[in-house]
């Protein structure tokens, strides 16, 4: 299969024949909101640039301010973080689980102040966090949940859909991810009032936009006397062609899934019987949309042993594997700027967070997103024996 189909190819051409006439364009947009929405099961969905406004966009709407805190887990990418950072509000961080890799519902609750008001979990690498234990906290301490599932789509818990969960549910359209179109994002949520500030924020603050009203007509707008802004606002809008090219993807998205699944379970096989890589465990109630396949290397030298490990396996014929982003606290942003804004009550040095500091510098991801399972099943013999030969030199 391909990447993209004849469809997407239609849909941008649809798009171009029209050439971006204003009377039709949120044509596309409008239909992948509809869309977006009946897949999630969710009653709305905002398009976005990309999935880090989507966050950005979620807190403000959610009415947290600046100084308010936002509990967010160190182990992904640091983007989850900024958002908060981009709202004026604290990120604090809590700590993940050493099997899943998700954040732990046990390390927020020792997280929380009277500053909290919002939890953003992250579905890492496809995999849902512990919604039940985590939803119990929100409830527990009135905090809302914002659902981050850049790297997930069409995951499950407990037979429910990934993105359902939360007061707000994100998602990304970035290039790697399993729906794209090269930058893009989607958030979604069930509350009326939540979508109307959400669309205003991510469209200037339009006075004429709302839930699932995303464009302002020409007879409107075009008014010596219509009042355009009535709060702050941000151009978060994602352009005609983009949703036209998501449209095409999320129509083919069972396809762009169970492929990646596909290449997990080729994966799998590798891994089953033996102790070097330690995999991402996959509770039993949980479904994986494998955005990557993720273990970590098993070894009390990870400083040395993961670039032995990745150097053998890239000589092998390997395509070469992915690191786990540094911890977003020990970036340089973080240790030089953020540790010393006010309000920032965490210390960020070895210690805060020790599982994901643990699992940080071991884990190696590889990419699911082989089109062609024979390449998989290559890259798959590969990791094999790089496995044996590696066990071998110990």
């Amino acid at each position: 299969m391909k990447r993209f189909s004849q469809l997407e190819k239609d849909y941008v051409n649809q798009v171009i024949d029209y050439e971006f006439n204003t009377s039709k364009n949120s044509i596309f947009g409008n239909k992948l909101e509809a869309a977006f929405s009946k897949v999630i099961g969710m009653e709305y969905s905002i398009a976005h640039v990309n999935g880090t406004a989507t966050m950005h966009t979620a807190l403000a709407a959610l009415g947290v301010k600046k100084g308010d805190e936002v509990i967010v887990p160190p182990l992904t990418m640091s983007s989850t973080a900024l958002a908060v950072l981009q709202n004026g509000s604290i990120p604090v961080f809590a700590d993940v689980d050493e099997k899943t890799f998700n954040i732990s519902a046990k390390s927020i609750e020792n997280c929380i102040t009277s500053k909290t008001k919002a939890i953003i979990t992250v579905a890492l690498y496809g995999l849902s966090p512990d919604y039940d234990s985590i939803k119990e906290v929100c409830k527990k301490n009135n905090l809302y949940l914002i659902e981050d599932n850049a790297e997930c789509f069409l995951s499950y818990y407990k037979g429910k859909v990934v993105g359902s969960f939360g007061d707000f549910s994100s998602f990304s359209f970035q290039a790697s991810k399993h729906l794209t179109c090269g930058e893009g994002g989607m958030l979604c949520t069930n509350n009326e009032d939540f979508a109307n500030q959400g669309r205003r924020f991510s469209s200037l603050g339009y006075a004429g936009v709302s839930a699932k009203q995303g464009k302002i007509t020409r007879n409107d707008i075009q008014d010596p006397n219509y009042s355009r802004h009535v709060s702050l606002g941000f151009n978060y809008r994602l352009s005609e062609g983009n949703a036209a090219i998501v449209l095409g993807q999320l129509e083919r998205a069972a396809e762009l899934v169970e492929i990646r699944i596909a290449v997990a379970r080729i994966f799998d096989e590798v891994i089953q019987n033996q102790t070097l890589l330690v995999k991402q465990h996959i509770p039993s109630d949980c479904i994986n949309s494998y955005w990557c396949y993720s273990f970590y290397l098993n070894t009390d030298n990870p400083e040395v042993d993961w670039y032995k490990f990745r150097d053998l396996f890239q000589k092998n014929g390997g395509d070469g594997y992915y690191a786990a982003w540094k911890l977003s606290y020990f970036e340089p942003l973080f240790l030089n700027e953020i540790q010393n804004l006010e309000g920032v009550w965490q210390k960020y040095s070895h210690g805060l967070c020790p599982v994901s500091e643990f699992l940080q510098p071991r884990m190696i991801q590889l990419k699911t997103n082989y089109w062609d399972l024979d390449e998989a099943k290559q890259q798959a013999e590969i990791l094999s024996k790089t496995i044996n030969e590696y066990n071998s030199i110990l």
